[in-house]
């Protein structure tokens, strides 16, 4: 099977939520499933609020709920989106 590219969205509880350790715990989630390759990105929505988004590989033939379900359960994290998903070539 192939790789799949993941763009998923994490939003904070509230502005006051630290953004940096939503970062470091989901680094975390995303090293012991043995993701290597992912890039994070701190995207401002208004009022203060910040959006992490997150960039990875996934194994195609892997369900995705197990590492949604994991990276939900971090405190401070208020919903996850997954914004794109498609076939990595190459």
């Amino acid at each position: 099977m192939g790789t799949v590219i993941i763009k998923m969205k994490l939003m904070p509880k509230s502005p006051e939520e630290n953004i940096e350790n939503l970062q470091k715990e989901t680094e975390e989630i995303l090293n012991r499933k043995n993701i290597k390759n992912f890039k994070f990105e701190i995207q401002p929505i208004a009022f203060g609020l910040k959006a992490l988004i997150v960039l990875f590989g996934w194994p195609e033939e892997e369900e995705l709920n197990t590492l949604e379900e994991s990276i939900q359960k971090i405190s401070g994290v208020g919903s996850l989106e997954i914004l794109d998903m498609r076939r990595a070539i190459g």
